[in-house]
């Protein structure tokens, strides 16, 4: 099973994994927090793994940082976690945003098609756009889908 490392954070809601993606100060770990005081899990702050499961791709904490995530202005403090969880749902960190999308997008992580949003991080409501983006992907049943024969058959053999 080949691991991807990707910069990024991760959360759990409800057992479904959001890949938190963006550049180096933009919210990502900032918004994670507010989803975990609404009650997400930590899978992992900064580095995510990002592996082929058999029902499509896996987010896991990275050993050395488990646990663990940075709160700028704080330090590195200890948080709720979870090891894994399925991605389910990407959120591109971006501002400004399109007030509607055209069409429900999907981007590439780690080989996968996964359902993503595009989400402005230090808006007050961002952690419920997260909430309701993971909602409509779960409403829908949209799952991530290898995008390389490869992978597909690598999901088909674990």
């Amino acid at each position: 099973m080949t691991a991807t490392l990707v910069h990024a954070t991760a959360v759990s809601i409800d057992g479904s994994g959001i890949l938190l993606l963006g550049p180096s100060a933009a919210g990502k770990s900032d918004l994670a927090l507010r989803l975990i005081d609404r009650g997400a899990l930590l899978i992992s702050d900064d580095a995510v793994s990002v592996k082929p499961g058999v029902d499509g791709p896996e987010l896991y904490a990275v050993p050395n940082i488990e646990g663990r995530m940075e709160v700028r202005g704080i330090g590195i403090v200890k948080v709720a976690h979870v090891t894994h969880a399925p991605l389910r749902l990407a959120v591109e960190l971006v501002q400004p945003i399109d007030r509607l999308p055209a069409h429900a997008e999907n981007i590439d992580v780690a080989g996968f098609s996964v359902p993503s949003a595009k989400i402005a991080p230090f808006e007050a409501s961002a952690p419920l756009k997260v909430e309701y983006a993971l909602r409509m992907v779960i409403d829908a049943g949209t799952q991530p889908m290898a995008s390389t024969p490869q992978l597909t058959q690598e999901s088909r053999n674990d």
